[in-house]
């Protein structure tokens, strides 16, 4: 009797693997049209995402100084909190089931509870960064932190620290108002 061994699937090329994330974490960030009115952009690597506020006129502040204004700056960390968290879950779900892009196309974002910034120093008017970590995330409750730099990462200008409530699976998906 003459066995083969079973046929494994071919691993998809890395290309697509790419391209796949890179349009999951597009749909994500495109759904919420803030982020583009305040130009954030995400710069992925595999699983990490850095948050860039590219360096424009319009989120001065104070004119006399220049600085970053404040709300922009809690808005930016605010986003790369929200986004992160959102694309810690979404990975877990693309990863374990590749071939399903629905899950990325119904993905439920998480409600802020209460958001904390610490105002480290101005922005000064040049490209921003931010990184955020999740520190807990369960059914129904999240707490990530964030930093935000400029020039160099181990001078901060913000971090801040949020907490979440997560969506339920049978919660509705929140439509755009028309």
């Amino acid at each position: 009797m003459n066995e083969q061994p079973p046929k494994r699937s071919r691993p998809e090329p890395v290309q697509v693997v790419k391209q796949r994330r890179d349009a999951a974490l597009r749909g994500l960030v495109d759904g919420v049209p803030y982020i583009q009115f305040l130009g954030i952009q995400f710069d992925r690597r595999g699983d990490e995402l850095t948050a860039v506020l590219p360096f424009d006129e319009k989120l001065i502040g104070n004119p006399i100084l220049p600085a970053i204004h404040g709300g922009v700056t809690a808005a930016f960390l605010e986003v790369t909190a929200i986004i992160e968290l959102s694309w810690s879950l979404m990975w877990e779900d693309m990863e374990s089931n590749p071939q399903d892009p629905a899950a990325v196309r119904a993905f439920r974002m998480p409600k802020t509870i209460d958001f904390t910034v610490d105002y480290l120093r101005s922005g000064l008017p040049r490209d921003a960064y931010a990184r955020a970590r999740v520190n807990r995330s369960g059914r129904r409750y999240a707490s990530v932190h964030v930093e935000a730099w400029q020039d160099n990462r181990s001078r901060l200008f913000a971090q801040a620290t949020g907490h979440f409530l997560m969506p339920l699976p049978d919660d509705p998906i929140d439509e755009p108002a028309t």
